[in-house]
Parts: structure tokens; C-alpha cells; sequence
């Protein structure tokens, strides 16, 4: 079996690709590698620069070395084997949206620590426990959350309590704007 691309490799790539140096780069995209990045390794601190990393359809299983992006804004992680949110902290500061799309997740833990994310998309992992989706409530900005295709959800499909599962998001999420792709209504009192 051969070995994964590492980042340093990755970020060469990119530079051959697009002519621009990786640690003055805004946006830097490391998706779809072949063979595929399997960890985030410590040359992602040289990113300094970068607001918007893409790293997903790879085969990362754990977030790591997010130190040295100050500037991070957008983290995209969607399509890997990742199974946990540690690893966040770093960017704890400046994320304001994380695509995390099918992957292996099912607790939250972790996510608490991003104060200043406004979307997120967490469609297609394992979330099964409404006490994880009530952690998202802790996130005060959150604006945007995409859900479907966890088992939490797909129940209250199925058992025709869809309703009900919008009713709790939208009370524990008070600032959320759009749940599923769905805009949230809500009433005058609600606001208040």
C-alpha cells in the first residue's frame, strides 16, 4: 500500500500549481490528493496567511497543527475519517465556518470552543445523541447549521417528528438562521 502525500508535499504542489507561495496565501486548497493526506501535519503552521483551508476528500483521522493559522476563517475537513473535534482550540479565535461533511464524528466534544463560528456543516456523520446537538446551543453565533444524514436526525424523519427535532434546534440555537438548508422562521416572542 502506498504512502500518503504528506502536507509539505501537498503545499509544493500547490505552489507548482497556482505560482503563489503557500505561507502568503489566503486560500490555500490541499483536496483530493492522490494518494490522499492522511495527517495534518506540522507544516500547515507555516500557513500564516491562509483564511480559508481546504483539506477535505482526503483520509485525515484527526485534526492537528492549527497553531500557526492566526488568520483562519474557513476550515473545510468534509470527506475524511475524522472522528473526533479535538484539535480545534488553535483556531478557537478566528473560524467563523467549518464544512465537516461526512466524516466518522459522533460526539461533539471540542466544538464549544469556537466562539466566533457562524456556519456549520455537519450533514452525514454519526451524531445520534440530542445532548450532542444541544452542545451546539453554546455556540453564540452560530447562524447556519446543515445536520441531515446523522442518525439523529434521519430518526425524527422516520418517525415523522421532524417538526418537533426543528422545534428543539431552533430553541437551543437562538441566533440559527438556517437549519438543513431551510431557512428558520420564528415568531415576534421568540425573538424577545
Amino acid at each position: 500500500m502506498s504512502k500518503g502525500t504528506t502536507i509539505k508535499e501537498a503545499l509544493a504542489r500547490f505552489e507548482e500549481k497556482t505560482g503563489q507561495k503557500a505561507s502568503e496565501s489566503k486560500e490555500v486548497r490541499l483536496y483530493m490528493q492522490i494518494p490522499p493526506i492522511e495527517k495534518m501535519d506540522a507544516s500547515l503552521s507555516t500557513l500564516t496567511a491562509c483564511e480559508k483551508l481546504a483539506l477535505s476528500t482526503n483520509a485525515i483521522e484527526k485534526i492537528a497543527n492549527l497553531n500557526g493559522l492566526k488568520n483562519l476563517k474557513i476550515l473545510s475537513l468534509a470527506r475524511n475519517n475524522i472522528k473526533s473535534l479535538n484539535g480545534l482550540e488553535a483556531v478557537a479565535d478566528t473560524l467563523e465556518e467549518l464544512w465537516f461533511s461526512y466524516n466518522l464524528v459522533e460526539k461533539l466534544k471540542g466544538i464549544q470552543v469556537l466562539k466566533k463560528l457562524k456556519v456549520l456543516y455537519l450533514s452525514n456523520n454519526q451524531v445520534k445523541d440530542v445532548a450532542e446537538l444541544n452542545k451546539l446551543g453554546e455556540l453564540p453565533m452560530l447562524e447556519e447549521l446543515v445536520f441531515v444524514g446523522n442518525p439523529l436526525e434521519e430518526k425524527h424523519s422516520q418517525e415523522g417528528t421532524k417538526e418537533a427535532y426543528k422545534n428543539h434546534v431552533k430553541g437551543k440555537m437562538l441566533k440559527l438562521k438556517k437549519l438543513d438548508g431551510e431557512p428558520i422562521l420564528r415568531d415576534e416572542v421568540d425573538e424577545d
